[in-house]
């Protein structure tokens, strides 16, 4: 199944968002705002229906999803979110499609801008809770599985480097080294320092998986090393594998303390990229955008589970902590509109509502080709690293 890991986007993606809707709809749903639409997934309709007042579906393009509210601001979040209603659907396999609702007959109580303001900023914050909550569900499995981590000293290969000195040598996952050069190896220190002080001399090995020996050459690849105790740079043989990791699964109670610490760390480790974006500009360069998301998801699945679970919960708590930010469009930003009109005693005007909505759509707009000029270059240096 070699194709699996190049679904895990659609899962990273798709999830991370998905979870942050969910959270703006069930607690649309719980403050008594209507609520006429929730879908998985944007575009074309491959499946609808409509259960009570709410219509459910799956869209063709499966990364995340979107609901709408009966707002005065309906048909602006519906273009921004992908889900604008059209006037008259057509049917669609799986059950009933009705047409767009009239949101003017929608009674006076069910608006968002009916309910109280601690209610609007409960439905506003829902999402960045929900991804908040993933990202500690995440952590938490992950420490009830896998628990803490510590290097074994046993001389096992738990993963190979893909076009390594390595895997050209027929090494594999699970293999135990028994000897190297016709000495015995019994510790993962016995192993790295006869690779590292044969840089570029084939290396005889003798190699146990299975309860079968075989014999095989590798050919460290030289590589300039520097010592992260002494400085001092010298040239070592790398063969490009892995030591195996130990779990120490954790007890429940000390899990889910564990889960809270890793998900509050998480934030606050986002929080200072943040201030380092805003204080030093060099750090744009660090950001990421789909196609650097889009590679880090793929590498993670083919590392394995642990390591896309754990990519999925950093992605979450990004999520989380930037939908905060002050920006118009963002949570954060609908939050801090909402209390300037509490404040000043009515809504903004449309313009003025609009001139704000324009604001932050440059701004974001303004982000995303930040970052895809980031995906860029790393794209273009890769193609020329290959060549």
């Amino acid at each position: 199944m070699r194709f699996l890991p190049y679904l895990a986007p659609v899962l990273v993606f798709g999830l991370v968002v998905f979870v942050h809707e969910l959270g703006h709809f069930i607690a649309a749903k719980t403050a008594g705002v209507y609520a006429p639409r929730f879908s998985i997934g944007f575009g074309p309709a491959l499946w609808s229906h409509r259960w009570g007042e709410t219509e459910y579906r799956i869209g063709a393009l499966p990364l995340g999803g979107y609901v709408r509210m009966a707002s005065r601001d309906d048909e602006a979040a519906a273009v921004l979110e992908g889900g604008n209603e059209e006037p008259k659907a057509s049917p669609v396999s799986g059950g009933e499609h009705a047409e767009s609702p009239d949101l003017s007959t929608i009674p006076p109580d069910r608006w968002f801008e009916s309910k109280s303001l601690p209610a609007r900023i409960y439905i506003m914050l829902a999402g960045v809770f929900m991804n908040a909550a993933l990202t500690f569900a995440i952590f938490l499995v992950l420490l009830l599985y896998w628990g803490e981590t510590t290097a074994s000293n046993a001389p096992v290969i738990a993963r190979v480097v893909s076009s390594s000195a390595a895997a050209a040598a027929g090494l594999s996952a699970g293999d135990s080294i028994v000897a190297v050069a016709g000495n015995p190896v019994h510790t993962w220190e016995d192993l790295v320092g006869r690779i590292e002080g044969a840089p570029g001399a084939p290396l005889p090995m003798i190699v146990s998986a299975g309860g079968r020996e075989r014999s095989l050459v590798v050919t460290p690849r030289a590589t300039v090393d520097t010592n992260a105790t002494t400085g001092v740079v010298r040239t070592v043989g790398k063969i490009g594998v892995a030591r195996r990791l130990d779990r120490h699964p954790q007890e429940p109670g000390k899990a889910f303390v564990g889960a809270l610490r890793n998900t509050w760390r998480g934030a606050g480790l986002i929080v200072l990229t943040l201030r380092e974006l805003a204080t030093k500009p060099e750090a744009w360069r660090s950001l990421s955008g789909p196609l650097g998301i889009t590679k880090a998801s793929v590498d993670a699945a083919r590392s394995g589970l642990f390591e896309l679970l754990f990519l999925i919960a950093i992605l979450s708590i990004n999520v989380a902590v930037f939908n905060l930010l002050p920006i118009p469009i963002l949570d954060g930003g609908q939050v801090v509109i909402n209390v300037a009109e509490a404040i000043n005693g009515r809504p903004f005007s449309l313009r003025t509502r609009e001139a704000i909505l324009r604001f932050g759509l440059i701004t974001i707009g303004a982000l995303f080709l930040l970052v895809m000029y980031n995906d860029r270059c790393w794209l273009v240096s890769s193609l020329c690293s290959a060549h």
